[in-house]
């Protein structure tokens, strides 16, 4: 029979995982998704510059760490979804229930997400 790609959990890296679980393959490393984080990070510093960046909203911003990676290996829902993109699918979160459907051509498939671990 066929066998499953299945990618093992390694430290909190459980975003690539889940990705490369999810396509069956090992198509993201944590070089990827950092990649698409720094451009999130990008996106969402341009928007708060239009705010102006004399502004004390733009300079706190600026102070914070991202939200869509650290240093541990953690990738945000929004990267997981960006990722996804570029296959050209599309993630539908289901709100208050922890899952996540993934269309993929005619077969749906979901991703659960309890306290942020996919």
């Amino acid at each position: 029979g066929d066998l499953k790609f299945h990618e093992q959990q390694e430290g909190s890296l459980c975003a690539q995982h889940c990705l490369n679980n999810l396509l069956q393959g090992e198509y993201f490393s944590p070089v990827e998704l950092s990649s698409i984080a720094h451009q999130l990070d990008e996106e969402e510093r341009m928007r708060m510059a239009e705010g102006g960046v004399t502004s004390e909203d733009y300079r706190t911003f600026l102070q914070q760490p991202s939200g869509n990676m650290d240093d541990s290996g953690f990738f945000s829902i929004q990267v997981i979804s960006n990722a996804l993109k570029v296959w050209g699918l599309e993630l539908i979160l289901i709100r208050g229930s922890g899952l996540i459907l993934c269309k993929i051509l005619f077969c749906i498939s979901y991703i659960s997400f309890p306290k942020l671990h996919f």
